[in-house]
């Protein structure tokens, strides 16, 4: 009896093992459809650039070089590593090494390289100005932002998280950067002092020196950002006149430092050997010398009675 109960028991394994090996499967997906998303392999152009970032970055690992520091290209509001700014600058001196040696010569082409760090300094600092104008030019409509958070029962964090996502750059990448190193444990005075020194404005000294004093003795923080918002609406317009009444000051000066080069160039464009003599001749030479060095002093002078300190 156990010997016919164990066989038809093996009997029906082996017919259900026959089954599931004969009826068709459920359709499998290819292998290629089940792996994630893949990019496409990069070029060998962007292997390169991406070993001589990474062969600058051994270099300049553990190195405390003040030359396109990270605080530059972070009032640059570039997303770029030293390693990266630095190898676009190498490729910019070998561009203006070959262009000038093509144009004109080896000198001209070597002249053009050692200009390449002096211009990437110059790049750094235009995008830094660039940037702190914006921040200021956005103060006005930042403070509303605070102040109408506070009157909505917000904490001071909330406003500024709030004021972060309704801003545009870069007073929202400032603000996200405060609610970082707070989250992180990092006083919130000290993160609003940072952002003031790393925007170079004033302005927002105050805003932080009037959450500071809210905190010590307290009062209504929406009211006190209201009335400093009004001060930086009046000395905003103050500046707007005396940039006005600077601006003619300005073109004249920018005037007088072009017409020099523009004389040269119309003189080379319409007789060629007029200037050789100046360019040849030692005498030459030294009142060349002679007039950048005054043209410098003067160009330092006029920036200095334009440029209104308030």
């Amino acid at each position: 009896m156990l010997i016919a109960l164990g066989s038809v028991i093996l009997l029906a394994a082996i017919c259900l093992l026959g089954v599931a090996v004969l009826l068709p499967g459920a359709p499998s997906v290819p292998l290629d459809r089940r792996r994630p998303f893949e990019p496409e392999p990069p070029s060998s152009l962007s292997r390169l650039a991406l070993s001589g970032v990474r062969s600058f970055e051994r270099v300049l690992g553990g190195r405390n070089v003040k030359l396109f520091s990270r605080a530059e290209l972070e009032h640059a509001g570039l997303r770029l590593s030293q390693a990266e700014f630095f190898l676009l600058v190498g490729i910019g001196a070998c561009v203006g090494l070959l262009v000038g040696v093509v144009t004109v010569g080896p000198v001209m082409g070597l002249l053009l390289a050692l200009l390449a760090p002096f211009v990437g300094k110059l790049v750094l600092g235009f995008l830094a100005g660039k940037r702190r104008a914006a921040f200021d030019s956005q103060l006005g409509d930042t403070l509303q932002l605070l102040s109408g958070g506070l009157r909505a029962g917000h904490s001071i964090l909330r406003a500024i998280d709030a004021a972060a996502a309704e801003s545009q750059k870069p007073t929202s990448e400032e603000m996200r950067r405060v609610i970082t190193e707070t989250s992180l444990g990092r006083d919130l005075l000290a993160a609003l002092n940072d952002t003031a020194e790393r925007m170079k404005n004033e302005d927002f000294v105050w805003i932080s020196q009037a959450i500071q004093i809210n905190r010590e003795v307290g009062g209504n923080l929406a009211e006190v950002l209201d009335q400093v918002n009004e001060t930086i609406r009046e000395r905003t317009e103050i500046k707007g006149h005396i940039k006005a009444l600077a601006a003619e000051g300005k073109f004249s000066a920018y005037i007088l430092i072009a017409m020099p080069f523009g004389i040269v160039a119309m003189l080379l464009a319409v007789s060629p050997n007029y200037m050789n003599a100046m360019f040849t001749h030692p005498l030459g030479w030294v009142m060349i010398g002679a007039s950048f060095v005054l043209m410098t002093i003067g160009a330092l002078w006029m920036r200095k009675i334009i440029d209104l300190k308030f």
